[in-house]
């Protein structure tokens, strides 16, 4: 079972908080429409039941996909370069870390650039609101970094379906095998297991709606 669903010592992605602010609402609810339709990724932002209604039912296009990953590997880029800067880690944790961070930077670039050559119009990068507690110590930033690697590998397979080109497939699922590296290394320096199943898991609607219930405004 992921992490997210059963977090260690009840702990919850960045408290259980959203953490993405957009400057423009079409951005905000082209991302949670990407969540609804993708599986993962809702509880990161503030939404409501009506966004919920209205896009569970809609279909995206590559470029919707695409835009939805870049917004995801967004934050995690900007996760891992206040987590290294903050000086919690050294050594070979530090030195298997880094590379972390440079990968989910080249994962903003390429995608980046695939949608532009697409003709689509790259996502937005948000603003960041991590929890104070996020960067205070070495465990509490690996336990984050954990939960989230098993974010980003979830979102990646739940994006795979629906998919319709074979070429973004293949680019989708070439970092989707990097996130699992990065879940599998995180997951070795928290002392857990680095490869709990056989196959990965995404999630359904209704599992995101359970999970994001918190954030759903009435």
């Amino acid at each position: 079972m992921s992490s997210l669903s059963n977090p260690p010592a009840g702990r919850r992605l960045f408290g259980g908080r959203p953490v993405l602010g957009f400057r423009h609402e079409s951005s905000r609810r082209n991302f949670i429409r990407g969540a609804a339709l993708v599986g993962v990724g809702a509880s990161l932002v503030a939404w409501t039941s009506t966004d919920a209604t209205a896009f569970a039912q809609d279909s995206a296009s590559d470029l919707d996909i695409l835009n939805y990953a870049l917004t995801l590997e967004y934050l995690e880029a900007e996760f891992y370069t206040q987590g290294i800067a903050g000086d919690l880690l050294a050594d070979r944790e530090l030195e298997l870390v880094t590379p972390i961070r440079d990968h989910e930077q080249a994962h903003v670039t390429a995608l980046t650039e695939t949608i532009q050559a697409l003709g689509g119009t790259p996502a937005e990068k948000p603003t960041f609101m991590f929890p104070g507690e996020t960067f205070a110590d070495r465990d509490g930033f690996l336990t984050a970094a954990s939960m989230f690697e098993e974010l980003g590998v979830m979102a990646y397979h739940g994006q795979v379906p629906l998919i319709r080109s074979g070429e973004i497939l293949g680019a989708a699922a070439a970092i989707a095998g990097v996130e699992s590296r990065h879940a599998a290394v995180v997951a070795d320096l928290l002392g857990t297991d680095p490869f709990p199943a056989a196959f990965e898991t995404t999630r359904s609607m209704d599992e995101v709606l359970a999970a994001a219930g918190q954030f759903i405004q009435s």
